[in-house]
């Protein structure tokens, strides 16, 4: 359990950080992107190792993942200006 929770969070922290590498100009202050990947990667652990129990190592570590890049996704903004229609048009 600890090295799962440990891969996970390391999963996490990775593709956070390649997150605010590609996307910087569309996602929040760095520390909170970091710390969002992170927690949603351990998150995601906790949940696909409570319905699963022990020994899916890999299918803990792929819920990991999910959850963390849909975690991820949340604190992204629209990349341009959005464009505002008047309501007659």
């Amino acid at each position: 359990m600890l090295l799962e929770a440990l891969s996970s969070a390391m999963l996490g922290l990775a593709l956070a950080w390649a997150a605010t590498h590609r996307l910087a100009h569309r996602l929040p202050s760095r520390p909170l992107v970091l710390s969002t990947g992170v927690a949603g990667a351990l998150f995601g652990a906790f949940v696909m190792h409570s319905a699963l129990d022990a020994g899916h190592w890999l299918l803990v570590l792929l819920g990991a993942v999910i959850v963390s890049v849909a975690s991820l996704s949340l604190l992204l903004r629209p990349a341009g200006r959005l464009r505002r229609r008047s309501a007659t048009a």
